[in-house]
């Protein structure tokens, strides 16, 4: 199966005007698109490339609805109603802010503004100006500001720092707004990476997240990165920290699959070791994802995330047809890690998606042959 990888990668290359593959944490940065010899992706109902949606993982029409409502009247008030509408302990409550928060923050992006030109993102300030009381708006705010201080400044300075001191005090007033919300809780845990709180400080703001929702997928992924190498712990006390959450999850709990995410947060960045997708790390971490996702709701507001991660690890694996078993569930959002870490998500994912049907088909399957 080495050799049926390898014949594959050099397909896809001779037909790239840059034929190179660079493995940045196990990743493929070219991509053949429109390559003679890749299957179609219609041929198994695959979304085309160019018409992937890369703002989220999975769907979410009555967020896509009212995002586009909002950013074409620049009017608030549907965003809060989506946002009251939302239950305050799950996933998708924490999920909508962050979209919200990421649309403001790249309209201000495209608009910074000027002189007689009204900066992008307006509706955010006018819906913060006019219901300084609306928890929805105030967690939305918070993590604007978060989202402001990675995208514009550099970690470690003045300018981050001011940025993220200003985050801080925003998730304290969204908290005071709706005091059993774990939102801004979680929001003020990349608040704490990016301001490198004491440990002691951070598991104190941590029990404050497992007070109110101890099963949040998404607080769990925030919390995992402080406590990764290259911020503020090390891989054993990230391994130590998703293993314990897998430990405690709950029937149905998509818990079970964080270890797979620390195991992608420490791959190294060149991988000179034969078969490591393989080891025994990788498939325990692997068969844990497999499991959670088997046992999970069908409508896990999560569940798209670990399927996601999950195509990258079993294509690389050369398990292919786990990997299409996933891809015909998340195939036409790709706004999920491994590929938001691209310059183009869009193009990453095609380029496992191409890879994963080849493997299928060189072993035999057919589109006919993929169960639905």
């Amino acid at each position: 199966m080495e050799i049926l990888w390898v014949l594959m990668s050099l397909v896809l290359l001779g037909f790239v005007l840059l034929p190179f593959l660079r493995r940045r944490r196990g990743m493929i940065e070219q991509v053949a698109p429109g390559h003679p010899d890749a299957a179609d992706p219609e041929n198994y109902g695959f979304v085309r490339q160019e018409e992937l949606d890369i703002r989220m993982p999975g769907p979410d029409q009555d967020l896509l609805d009212v995002l586009d409502l909002v950013q074409r009247t620049q009017d608030h008030r549907s965003a809060s109603q989506l946002l009251a509408g939302t239950e305050a302990e799950g996933e998708r409550r924490w999920q909508r802010v962050q979209a919200f928060a990421g649309a403001a923050s790249l309209e201000l992006a495209q608009r910074p503004g000027g002189v007689g030109e009204t900066p992008g993102g307006q509706w955010l300030r006018v819906w913060r100006a006019e219901a300084p009381k609306d928890a929805g708006g105030a967690a939305v705010q918070a993590e604007f500001l978060v989202q402001q201080a990675w995208r514009t400044s550099t970690p470690g300075t003045d300018e981050f720092r001011i940025i993220m001191e200003e985050a801080k005090a925003a998730c304290g007033d969204a908290a005071l707004l709706a005091p059993g919300d774990p939102v801004p809780y979680i929001i003020e845990l990349s608040v704490a990476r990016g301001l490198a709180y004491p440990r002691a400080e951070f598991e104190q703001l941590w029990l404050k997240i497992l007070d109110r929702a101890p099963s949040h997928m998404g607080a769990h992924l925030a919390a995992l990165h402080y406590w990764c190498e290259k911020w503020h712990g090390s891989r054993e006390l990230a391994m130590s920290f998703t293993e314990a959450a897998a430990a405690r999850a709950p029937r149905g709990s998509l818990l079970a699959a964080m270890p797979l995410f620390a195991v992608f947060e420490h791959l190294p960045e060149v991988n000179l070791v034969s078969g490591f997708y393989q080891s025994e790390v990788v498939t325990k971490a692997v068969h844990g994802a497999l499991f959670a996702v088997h046992s999970a709701r069908h409508d896990d507001p999560m569940l798209a995330h670990v399927r996601h991660l999950l195509v990258f690890f079993l294509v690389r694996s050369e398990r292919w047809a786990e990997a299409m078993n996933q891809l015909i569930h998340v195939d036409g959002h790709v706004g999920a890690l491994p590929w938001t870490l691209s310059g183009d998500p869009a193009a990453e994912f095609a380029v496992y998606r191409a890879l994963a049907v080849a493997g299928y088909e060189a072993n035999g399957g057919t589109p006919a042959t993929l169960p639905r």
